[in-house]
């Protein structure tokens, strides 16, 4: 494997922003200040756009690049679902704060934390692909994300239910439910990263 150092740093600072992002969420959701969890959502906002840069940057040098560590199609899958990762956390804190809703929900208290773990496991995994020696903690890695995109499409079905079983309002239902939606959505897109990482250990490994 060609050791183009590069890479691996720039995946690294993603993930690690990631996972700065997850817990950023998870502190905005278990707010109820409008106020003070709008300064969360600023700190979303900055390191999505941090994270915009950067994806930018490993498109930049991959153009650049003949030699990369493993196959120019994995990395571009991997840029770009790690960074929708980014795009749905952000989306998710900004829609809470938008449509004016209070998220002292257990549906969102669950997501966020969930999110949050989905995550942590992100960084591991990629932090780990530097050197693939560590190939246990990659796969437990993996293997939790799946599980934790598994819970989440338990929790949407549960939130969906419990939100027409006990909203009376009409427009709370909407808000909601699209609040659950792009919740849901960061756990698939966790998944996708793992599927790619998945596919490049197999690979290379």
């Amino acid at each position: 494997m060609p050791k183009n150092k590069v890479f691996y740093e720039l995946f690294e600072k993603v993930a690690n922003n990631l996972k700065i992002m997850g817990t950023v969420l998870k502190e905005a959701v278990a707010e109820s200040d409008f106020d003070k969890r709008a300064t969360f959502i600023v700190q979303l906002e900055d390191l999505e756009h941090a994270n915009d840069e950067l994806t930018h940057n490993l498109f930049t040098v991959l153009g650049r690049n003949i030699i990369t560590p493993f196959d120019r199609e994995d990395i571009h899958y991997l840029a770009t679902s790690l960074d929708d990762i980014a795009d749905y956390i952000y989306a998710s804190a900004k829609k809470i704060n938008f449509y004016r809703v209070n998220p002292n929900d257990i549906g969102m208290q669950k997501f966020a934390e969930l999110i949050d773990q989905g995550c942590a496991q992100i960084k591991i995994a990629v932090t780990e692909l530097r050197d693939m020696k560590n190939m246990r903690s990659i796969t437990e890695a993996l293997v939790k994300i799946n599980s934790i995109e598994n819970q989440a499409d338990d929790v949407f079905d549960f939130s969906i239910e419990r939100l027409f079983e006990t909203e009376p309002d009409a427009k709370e239902v909407i808000k909601k439910r699209e609040i659950y939606q792009v919740m849901e959505l960061v756990t698939d897109k966790c998944e996708d990263a793992s599927n790619v990482i998945e596919s490049i250990i197999i690979k290379y490994a």
